[in-house]
């Protein structure tokens, strides 16, 4: 099978798509699925390089969130929730390939209203978005939340999320970023936060009280301390700028701020109940139509798949940049792409 194989750390741009990849082995308490459009994320590029926390032993296949079918003719799990032919979206690591093996805790029903392309970029984005603000920030409706690279992937949830959950939200992007976070994200205020002085904008948006919230996935959490309230949460998604912030602690105690972290990858592990909660919560919003996902214009595939990630290195990309990596309908499957 085709597949995107990392054998020695190495910049995505370095590395071949492999034709002949073995298949995957089913393990205990996986299934496996035929994967149709798959999600990508700055931290592959990093994991391509050995700089990532993520290290598996080589060879191993790069990506991490995917949607799919479920591929018929193999031994399903005790109490496994699906059957050949489901359409899936989920994680699972190797996932840039034709074909995966998928633990079942890792994966949810796709909704009708979405197509694979849609919630490949599902898994990832929306769950640590939503549980940064609801579980870990508590936002309330009436509050302040800005979001940081607002125009990315989790920026754009964020946006959507926050929202959703009644906040009064400010988008902070790039200049040329701008009227996509207002097409798609409908925040309540956009803010180039690459002009001097941005934060001085946002506090007359506020009328001088600042943001509540502060939810940072880029590394602009220094800056955005200059517009947080009293008693502001600032979320640490991560730092997709490349540098790991150090923040002046005199300021975290002036102004009685609350520095939250957010790492949704071991909910499964940690807190079983509250990821199921989170994603009982997303599918209904998602079928409500109230975070319509925001994709890239540009599909990728597994031929290309070194371009796209490129374009997300270069910061070129707003939304959730996708591979399609196949395009027709398994027998008695509804494929929309």
């Amino acid at each position: 099978m085709k597949a995107f194989v990392v054998r020695q750390y190495a910049h995505p741009s370095k590395i071949s798509l492999t034709l002949d990849a073995p298949e995957p082995m089913q393990a205990k308490d996986t299934i496996l699925v035929d994967v149709y459009s798959a999600g990508l994320n700055f931290f592959d590029i990093l994991q391509a390089q050995g700089k990532h926390q993520s290290k598996p032993p080589f060879p191993f296949i790069l990506g991490s969130e995917f949607a799919g079918v479920v591929v018929p003719g193999q031994v399903f799990p005790p109490g496994c929730p699906f059957k050949p032919g489901d359409r899936v979206f989920g994680s699972a690591p190797g996932c840039f390939a034709e074909r995966v093996a998928a633990r079942i805790d890792n994966l949810e029903p796709m909704p009708d209203t979405l197509s694979f392309d849609q919630a490949a970029g599902l898994y990832v984005t929306y769950p640590t978005s939503f549980e940064a603000l609801d579980g870990r920030a508590k936002v309330q409706p009436g509050e302040w939340v800005l979001v940081t690279a607002a125009a990315g992937g989790v920026g754009i949830a964020a946006v959507q999320i926050a929202k959703a959950l009644g906040a009064k939200v400010i988008a902070a992007c790039s200049s040329s970023k701008l009227q996509v976070v207002r097409d798609w994200g409908r925040p309540d205020a956009v803010v180039d936060y690459t002009a001097d002085g941005w934060q001085k904008q946002i506090l007359h948006l506020t009328a001088g009280h600042g943001v509540d919230v502060v939810y940072d996935p880029v590394g602009r959490v220094r800056e955005s301390l200059k517009c947080i309230a009293w008693n502001g949460r600032v979320l640490i998604v991560g730092f997709a700028g490349g540098t790991i912030e150090s923040i002046p602690m005199n300021l975290v105690l002036l102004k009685n701020i609350s520095l939250v972290g957010i790492h949704w990858g071991p909910y499964q592990e940690h807190d079983p109940e509250r990821k199921r909660e989170v994603w009982r919560r997303l599918l209904q919003l998602l079928a409500e139509n109230r975070l319509p996902p925001v994709l890239y214009p540009t599909v990728f595939t597994l031929d290309t798949v070194v371009d796209g990630l490129a374009e997300l290195e270069a910061r070129k990309t707003f939304g959730k940049v996708v591979m399609r990596v196949r395009d027709c309908a398994p027998p008695g499957a509804s494929a929309k792409l």
